[in-house]
């Protein structure tokens, strides 16, 4: 019994702990790329921490498993990566240009429907390059 409320509110804690760096890094990262990761790790962990402390609390006092806690934990994990890789996806086609080159990605094509700059060629957009038969 005992150890079971330690383990609710560490929980708890946890959960409390990255909702206020995540609040945090939303407010004091400089730009869009850098403050998307503190809330969806924030929104990931943190609240789904607390919705594991909810669940293991009526496990302990009514000995029953909340399914709308279950539902809202699985919503919760499934939607914010997502939603995270949709929003940055959208910056890097409406920015033109990033700073600075994105790494090789050693294989056939480039990097998913991001074109750095469109009118390169491919081997200078981060494709790879063909290899010379004679080598």
């Amino acid at each position: 019994m005992i150890v079971a409320e330690i383990v609710i509110s560490l929980l708890l804690v946890i959960g409390g702990l990255f909702a206020l760096v995540g609040s945090y890094g939303l407010i004091k990262l400089p730009d869009l790329m850098s403050r998307l990761h503190a809330p969806t790790k924030a929104t990931t962990v943190g609240v789904g921490s607390c919705l594991l402390a909810s669940i293991g609390y009526f496990m302990l006092t009514e000995q029953r498993v909340s399914v709308h806690e279950l539902i809202i934990t699985l919503f919760l994990f499934l939607t914010a990566p997502i939603t995270a890789s949709m929003v940055a996806k959208t910056f890097l086609h409406r920015n033109d240009r990033v700073k600075g080159d994105l790494p090789p990605t050693n294989g056939e094509t480039g990097w998913a429907t991001y074109d750095p700059a469109p009118g390169l060629k491919d081997a200078d957009a981060g494709a790879k390059k063909p290899r010379d038969a004679s080598v």
